[in-house]
């Protein structure tokens, strides 16, 4: 059973959060990346709520299941761009956060495959999902089915 109803708890904070995630969506950010980070950044964070939710949005937006199913192990997998490749080595460095944060040649491969509105897209939804991450795991919202 879910711990808790944020929105109903703290509606205006909720609100406020939801309006950050509208802005991210309408943002220059390729809507695949966006679902490809917000994925992968949930399996790291072992969040199922979140994983279960956007790998349905993934597949809205056209995504197949073979790229779902390889996400967890893109590095491996012929089945991404460089510059999808360049989001995913971004997310999974911000949300580790090692002693070195994102290192220089992570964010040259940014730089290298996405235009400025764009990286502040990557930026913004990698911070937005570990924010949903992190009220999702705690508050075990994926038990409140």
């Amino acid at each position: 059973m879910s711990r808790m109803n944020l929105a109903a708890v703290a509606p205006e904070v909720y609100k406020a959060w939801m309006a950050a995630e509208v802005a991210i969506r309408r943002g220059p950010l390729d809507a695949t990346v966006r679902e490809l980070v917000k994925i992968r950044v949930s399996q790291i964070n072992r969040c199922l709520f979140c994983i279960e939710m956007h790998t349905t949005e993934a597949r809205k937006e056209g995504e197949t299941e073979k790229r779902i199913y390889h996400l967890n192990a893109w590095r491996e997998s012929d089945q991404f761009t460089p510059a999808e490749r360049a989001a995913l080595e971004y997310a999974e460095a911000a949300t580790e956060l090692g002693e070195h944060g994102v290192s220089d040649e992570i964010w040259a491969e940014v730089e290298k495959n996405f235009d400025e509105g764009a990286r502040g897209g990557l930026v913004a939804i990698t911070a937005q999902i570990n924010l949903w991450n992190r009220l999702g795991v705690p508050l075990r919202l994926y038990d409140a089915d």
